[in-house]
Parts: C-alpha cells; sequence; structure tokens
C-alpha cells in the first residue's frame, strides 16, 4: 500500500490515502458545548477535482456479546475518477448524498453548505449524461413522513445551483418513484423523497436495499456525513447494485482525514477539544501514535487537572475517568509526544452568557467557579506550540464558545490555523463543533480541509472502519 504524503499542494497532486486497521463500532456524535456538555444550538470549501482514494481496512465484524471477531480485510476502492465518462452515459446512477441540511420553523434552509459540497459528484455524473437519481436523510422523522423532515426545500436549492429542475419525488421507493426513474432522460436528475420515512432504512433492511437498487445501474456514495452508518442507502443497496464507487467529496474527505493519520508532513500537531475525556478516548490513542504534539482544551481538561491533584473548583469533571487521564499523560510519555495543557483557564461563576468571570491558573480554580474556556496565557502556549507546525488536525473547541465571553480560545486557535494555511501547512478541521466553530469565526474558507462529517470524522481518525466505504468496490 502506498503511503501518503501531505504537502501544501495536498489537492492539486495525484495523491492516495492510506487507512489503518480499523473496528466498527456505531456511535452518534452530537454538538455539545466543550466544556460542560450540554447541548446548544448555533447559529466548505470543496474542490471539485477529488483526489483518488486508497483504502485498506481490516473491517471487525463481531456478534453481540462476543468475545471474538471476525476480522476480514477490505482492499482498494473505487471512485467516480476510476469511471470513464462515457459509462455514465444513459446510465441510472444513485447518488446517496448528505443532503441533511438545517431548516427553520418556516421550513427554510439555513445553511446550504452540504448541498454546496455535494454538487461537484453531481455535476460531473449530469455533464457525463448520467440519469442522477439522488438520495439523502433529513433530521430524524420517527413516525414516518412528515412534512417538516421533506427534501422538499432541497429541490429547490439544487435547481437554483444546477440551473436546471430538481423534481422531488413523492417517495423513495415503489411504483410512482421506479416510473419517474424510467422517464428520466440523459443529464436530468431526481431527487428521491426523505429515506428515513422508512424505519427499514436504518436497520439496513435487506428487502429495502433492493427496492432503492430497482433500476439502479451504477451506486454513487457521496455522503461522508453518514459513511459511519450500515443503512440501506449508505451500504446495503451496493449488494444489489454492480458497480459501486465514491463520489468526489468522500474521497476527498478520506484523503484528508485517513492521510492525516497515516503519514503527515511534519511536525504534526492535534488539538483535541470536547465537553468529556470519555468521548475521545480513542482519538487521543490514535493521534498519539502519529502526532508529535497533541494540544488538549475543552472540559475534558479539567479530569487531566483532578487527575494531577489540581483544584478543579465546580468544573467539569469525569470523575470515573481520572485512571483514564492518568493513563494517557503515561502513555504520550511513553511514545514521546508532547502533550499539552492549558497552563490558565477564563472561570465563571455560572453556565451563563450573563456570567462573572475571572482569569485563574490552571492550578488553583476557586470553589464555586468553572472553567468554560482557556486563558490568555493558554492562547500564548498553544500558538507557540503550533509555531513550525506542517500538519494541524483539529477536533473540538478550547471552551464555550457559543458564549461570546467564551469564546476567545477557539477563536484565537481559528485565527491561528489559518495563518498557518497560508504558510503552507496542511490544517483539517476535523468535523462536529469545530466546523461551527471555524464558520462562527468566517474563517472556514482559509483552511486546508473542513470536513463535513460529524460521528463520521471522529470514527475514521479513531481508525474504525466506515460501512458506507467498506461497501463499495475494491479498485
Amino acid at each position: 500500500m502506498e503511503s501518503l504524503a501531505l504537502r501544501s499542494a495536498v489537492v492539486a497532486t495525484g495523491l492516495t490515502s492510506s487507512v489503518a486497521s480499523q473496528t466498527s463500532v456505531q456511535t452518534r456524535a452530537t454538538v455539545s458545548s466543550a466544556f460542560i456538555g450540554k447541548s446548544i444550538r448555533v447559529n466548505t470549501k470543496l474542490n471539485a477535482s477529488a483526489v483518488p482514494v486508497q483504502q485498506k481496512f481490516r473491517y471487525v465484524r463481531a456478534d453481540a456479546g462476543a468475545q471474538t471477531a471476525q476480522v476480514e480485510t477490505v482492499e482498494k476502492k473505487a471512485s467516480i475518477k476510476d469511471v470513464p465518462e462515457s459509462e455514465f452515459q444513459g446510465k441510472v446512477v444513485f447518488v446517496r448524498a448528505d443532503l441533511n441540511v438545517p431548516l427553520n420553523d418556516a421550513c427554510e434552509i439555513t445553511d446550504d453548505t452540504r448541498i454546496r459540497a455535494s454538487l461537484p459528484t453531481i455535476q460531473h455524473l449530469t455533464k457525463a449524461g448520467a440519469k442522477v437519481v439522488l438520495a439523502s436523510h433529513l433530521g430524524r422523522p420517527k413516525k414516518g413522513p412528515e412534512d417538516k423532515f421533506s427534501l422538499k426545500p432541497v429541490a429547490g436549492r439544487l435547481t437554483e445551483l444546477l440551473g436546471q429542475t430538481v423534481e422531488l419525488a413523492p417517495d423513495c421507493i415503489g411504483a410512482e418513484v421506479e416510473s419517474k426513474i424510467a422517464a428520466l432522460k440523459n443529464g436530468e436528475v431526481l431527487l428521491l423523497e426523505n429515506v428515513r420515512f422508512y424505519k427499514e432504512e436504518e436497520k439496513n433492511d435487506s428487502e429495502f436495499s433492493q427496492k432503492l437498487a430497482k433500476g439502479v445501474d451504477i451506486f454513487v456514495n457521496d455522503a461522508f456525513g453518514t459513511a459511519h452508518r450500515a443503512h440501506s442507502s449508505t451500504a446495503g443497496i451496493a449488494e444489489y447494485v454492480g458497480k459501486t464507487v465514491a463520489g468526489f467529496l468522500l474521497e476527498k474527505e478520506l484523503a484528508y482525514l485517513a492521510g492525516a493519520v497515516k503519514a503527515p508532513a511534519r511536525p504534526f500537531v492535534a488539538i483535541v477539544g470536547g465537553s468529556k475525556v470519555s468521548s475521545k478516548i480513542t482519538v487521543i490513542e490514535s493521534l498519539m501514535n502519529v502526532c508529535d504534539k497533541v494540544i488538549l482544551g475543552g472540559g475534558m481538561i479539567f479530569t487531566f487537572f483532578k487527575a494531577d491533584g489540581k483544584d478543579v473548583g465546580s468544573s467539569l469533571v469525569e470523575d470515573d475517568k481520572i485512571d483514564l487521564a492518568k493513563d494517557l499523560v503515561a502513555l504520550a510519555k511513553k511514545k514521546g509526544v508532547e502533550l499539552i495543557l492549558p497552563v490558565d483557564v477564563t472561570a465563571a461563576d455560572k453556565f451563563s452568557p450573563e456570567a462573572n468571570t475571572q482569569v485563574c491558573s490552571s492550578s488553583n480554580i476557586p470553589a464555586g467557579w468553572m472553567g468554560l474556556d482557556i486563558g490568555p496565557k493558554a492562547i500564548d502556549q498553544f500558538q507557540d506550540a503550533l509555531k513550525g507546525a506542517k500538519t494541524v488536525l483539529w477536533n473540538g473547541p478550547m471552551g464555550v464558545f457559543e458564549f461570546e465571553k467564551f469564546a476567545d480560545g477557539t477563536t484565537a486557535v481559528a485565527k491561528t490555523l489559518a495563518g498557518l494555511t497560508k504558510e503552507g501547512a496542511i490544517t483539517i478541521i476535523g468535523g462536529g463543533d469545530s466546523v461551527a466553530a471555524v464558520e462562527k469565526a468566517g474563517l472556514a474558507d482559509q483552511m486546508s480541509h473542513v470536513s463535513t462529517g460529524g460521528g463520521a470524522s471522529l470514527e475514521l481518525l479513531e481508525g474504525k472502519v466506515l460501512p458506507g466505504v467498506a461497501a463499495l468496490d475494491n479498485a
């Protein structure tokens, strides 16, 4: 297997990415405060010339309660660029995209980033004369079809962006849908209704998968955000379609994220934030195998501080993970990785945007006060640690950036990474809250890559298999 050499001209080069041994575990990432674990709602630039993908998975399957697992090797995967354009001419191409965009109460799209991210693949196929059938989920419908979860707004936005009519089918399976697919002309696009209107979708039901595959010649998975889910439209359908390949977006995500953990340009620095160390254990462990430095921020730092005998006030602490924090510190020393924790924090007397604040040493946070951001000295400390970095991977904000008083640390890191990008470093925003943070700072377009995946990004960084990728054809 070729190794990945990430350089400043990464997107322009013919690049191959590799993924190490992976285990299939399905978890759902949630957007939450980086310091206390409470959910807070807050209000990328993609290159169409995506790079080739090469992966090698060890796909581990285990029955519930089993003590052993069956290991299956999954070799190099095919991408849309491996298929001559002439082969798409007149073919029905089912594209699983991630069009799960946020809607307001009036069912209007408030952020079309994911729709725009899907355009390179769709446009490539329409230009090649394919009959494009798009599928996606939107939200989490629990009671079957509901208007608030309809993809109707997405069809309208796609029509605007593509400059051609994109009809919304009344369903995602059934005779009427099959009739509309059969009526498609070369270069036309049909959007299926929300696949999660059927409970069978998330169960990866084989009968439902076969219904989705009816009349389909080629399956393209371009939904990185759901590639970690073994659902009918992401994985099951692949068993019933003759040719299955990765789309441009999925390809690019794998190239950056998998490449970062396999063979990065050095020095390689990882920045990991988040409310709880328990949610990032495997990520931190995996990164310690490849990083030169690991910077920690977010609420998880207080578990490390308490493990070191420091006073943390009323800051978030996972008491049952104190030994784990000690183990991670020991692991860093063993591997020669510099583990960096903030020297000071900005503390609050309550969790509120209107809270009183004070800057405290990390060694002594007063009783009744909780740390909600890294402090000014920590910002300088982190910036010094990032100087000269050639690859930086960031997953998780430094504080409760949703509140202006506690956004300084996260904003400073975002600005620092934007500066490093200009200096030729590869800067990767690894999904989830980090994406929201750089977008809020207006700096998303100044990063090398901003991932569209949340849970998928985490699982890939942890070294786990993504079922939506494993299901694709080997190249």
